[in-house]
């Protein structure tokens, strides 16, 4: 058992019945592994909309509504082919096989917990609405000398997500199958 830290008593003293605690908001991580191998290396980084870690794996746990702006997953230069040739060749994304847990995310903060008062849920309508139109703005410019692979991915794997999480109509897909 740990040592108790800074403004915390003894777990085992049975003579406190109120013992401080510490709350802990977690920040998501800004330096992250690849979200598939956990290598920590990394070579490319994507954005997608916070309701894809709904798609991922561990990311049943978190919070996808209080999550502030985009969710950024890194990718090892050898992941970063097979996810590049997932996307393009395959028109799908690897979010599945994604490890929620080293992604980079901001989280909200936690007024519940520290003031005890209840805050409106957070619409990520616009953030997604924002996701898609970027999306399809990158796959319209594709024969554009700059327009990199890394945003032809990113736009592919974003509406891929959108799709089966069934924010996006299919129909106006400019690359549906």
């Amino acid at each position: 058992m740990c040592p108790p830290g800074p403004g915390e008593t003894d777990p085992t003293e049975s003579d406190t019945l109120l013992r401080p605690v510490r709350i802990g908001v977690y920040a998501g991580l800004k330096n992250t592994p690849c979200c598939l191998c956990g290598r920590d290396d990394t070579h490319t980084r994507i954005a997608v909309p916070p309701r894809a870690i709904r798609l991922m794996e561990n990311g049943e746990p978190i919070a996808w509504r209080d999550v502030v702006g985009t969710v950024t997953l890194r990718f090892c230069a050898d992941d970063w082919d097979l996810v590049s040739d997932l996307a393009v060749e395959m028109d799908a994304h690897p979010l599945s096989r994604c490890n929620a847990a080293h992604v980079s995310l901001d989280l909200r903060e936690d007024h519940e917990a520290l003031l005890s008062a209840t805050k409106a849920e957070t619409d990520q309508t616009e953030l997604e609405a924002r996701v898609e139109s970027e999306a399809e703005a990158t796959l319209d410019a594709v024969g554009d000398p700059y327009t990199e692979e890394r945003d032809v991915v990113e736009a592919i794997v974003a509406l891929r997500a959108l799709e089966e999480l069934g924010v996006r109509d299919v129909s106006s897909d400019p690359v549906a199958p």
